[in-house]
């Protein structure tokens, strides 16, 4: 059974702002998992399937968990969710939408395309602390994921 610090929580977000809050977050929660930011769908991808500035990255395990904002430059999450659900390998990755969306449609299409939770990101840092502790608690304590991750 892996040790469940030893997964890597990986965001997806092109906010920097966004990125450092949620952060900030793991640590108030006192997670050490290791995380990872990449900023945009592309950069999503490359790094899932270690390719370009990731290559150094082959022989690690994937993340156990992708926060996934859907409102990204070059590819958005929505598509790179597509694409990660479409995947033989990469599917079996836990994807929790953190957005500013409540749109619908958006609730909808996400969880057409496999997402497995949809969050739409709180306006203060506390419910931030508090979402993040129930997220983690879910996935790190309840949930069993899937080897190799």
């Amino acid at each position: 059974m892996t040790n469940r610090e030893s997964i890597t929580i990986l965001m997806a977000d092109d906010d920097p702002d966004d990125r450092l809050l949620v952060q900030d977050a793991f640590e108030e929660v006192h997670l050490n998992n290791k995380f990872a930011f990449v900023e945009d769908g592309i950069e999503l991808m490359d790094y899932l399937h270690r390719r370009g500035t990731y290559s150094h990255l082959a022989d690690t395990p994937l993340p156990g968990l992708i926060l996934l904002d859907l409102n990204m430059p070059k590819k958005d999450g929505r598509t790179a969710l597509k694409e990660i659900k479409e995947d033989p390998v990469l599917r079996t990755i836990p994807i929790v939408i953190l957005t500013t969306s409540s749109a619908e449609e958006d609730i909808l299409r996400t969880y057409d395309l496999g997402a497995n939770s949809f969050i739409v990101k709180p306006v203060t840092f506390d419910k931030l602390v508090d979402i993040i502790r129930k997220v983690t608690n879910y996935w790190f304590e309840i949930v069993r994921l899937p080897p190799n991750y």
